[in-house]
């Protein structure tokens, strides 16, 4: 196969599932890159779908770089969270117009459950705002271009679009104590409620025939204020390798890591957030599996290798990922 045909089909499996808008704990979702195994990129005109289910719960307390007992945690002033259960089904439909442009589209679905201990470590003393939630709705709809007619290969490419406020920033809960419903924190809601500019870059590449690499860098950055909320600014960088030595199944492995800013706000986590962001680094094995030309079927899970947050958070101990993929 010639450098240009090999080129061509590392860039037909990409896509721009990058990490899910509205993860609990902004520095603590999701942060693998399905780009290399779903839908666009492609130097060929026409239609694409994915379908990717994730499932993420967070459901270790940590600060800083390690983990702590709620009990241990109760000494402070912040919140202190049990768990937060994330269940994600992303719909990507993506269009190329001609082997240089193309749009792609992301509608996410979001099913949380989550349960805080308020400032105390029993969940159930008074007037300590413990409550607990359970939501399900869409969530901040995606929308992105993409120019990658800079090479003959279109191996390397630029992404620019919008996240839209599109899912519910005001859900509420019920308070432990019976005292009344609660607004769920802001960055626990379906939707941030802020129109958010999406600016990236992505090559991929080949050291010989069997084996392949990507490489991308994504920023997310809000426009705008909703309600006293703004959540920080965010870089995620994937890298990925795989091995295209079988016929049929194509394994993989990625570095991804996650830098995010502490939301903003009084209507943020605490009056000033400080219970957000952070950095995380995963390793995150996967494959994908050719059921035909047009059927692609992936599964990756993550495992962490650095979770440094900022103050109390909630952080998980793994991730797991399944999806398909169909080109016409």
């Amino acid at each position: 196969m010639n450098n240009k045909k090999f080129s061509s089909l590392i860039a037909i499996l990409m896509s721009l599932a990058s990490p899910l808008s509205a993860y609990a704990c902004a520095s603590c979702g999701c942060t693998l890159s399905s780009d290399w195994e779903n839908l666009g990129f492609s130097s060929t005109s026409g239609f694409k779908i994915d379908v990717r289910y994730d499932y993420l719960n967070q459901n270790q307390l940590r600060t800083s770089s390690h983990s702590i007992s709620p009990a241990a945690a109760a000494n402070s002033d912040s919140e202190i969270e049990k768990y937060t259960r994330n269940n994600y089904l992303t719909v990507g439909v993506d269009y190329s117009t001609n082997p240089d442009w193309g749009v792609n589209v992301q509608l996410p679905y979001i099913n949380r459950n989550h349960t805080t201990l308020g400032t105390s470590s029993d969940g159930v003393s008074l007037g300590d705002g413990a409550y607990h939630s359970s939501t399900s709705s869409i969530g901040d709809i995606k929308v992105i271009g993409r120019y990658q007619g800079f090479t003959e290969q279109h191996n390397f490419g630029l992404l620019l679009g919008l996240k839209l406020p599109t899912g519910s920033h005001t859900k509420t809960g019920p308070l432990s104590d019976g005292s009344g419903p609660a607004f769920i924190d802001r960055g626990l809601q379906p939707g941030s409620g802020t129109t958010d500019a999406i600016i990236g870059a992505y090559y991929v590449d080949a050291f010989n025939h069997d084996w392949g690499y990507f490489t991308q860098a994504i920023v997310q950055k809000p426009l705008d204020t909703s309600d006293g909320y703004k959540p920080g600014d965010s870089l995620n960088l994937n890298l990925g390798l795989r091995y295209q030595g079988f016929d049929d199944i194509t394994p993989q492995l990625q570095l991804n890591a996650r830098f995010v800013e502490h939301d903003h706000g009084q209507s943020a986590d605490g009056a000033y957030a400080t219970g957000t962001g952070g950095t995380l680094v995963y390793l995150s094995p996967g494959a994908t599996y050719r059921v035909n030309k047009q059927v692609k079927v992936y599964g990756y899970v993550q495992l962490p290798i650095y979770q440094d947050v900022n103050d109390l958070q909630l952080a998980p101990r793994w991730t797991a990922s399944l999806g398909f993929s169909y080109a016409f």
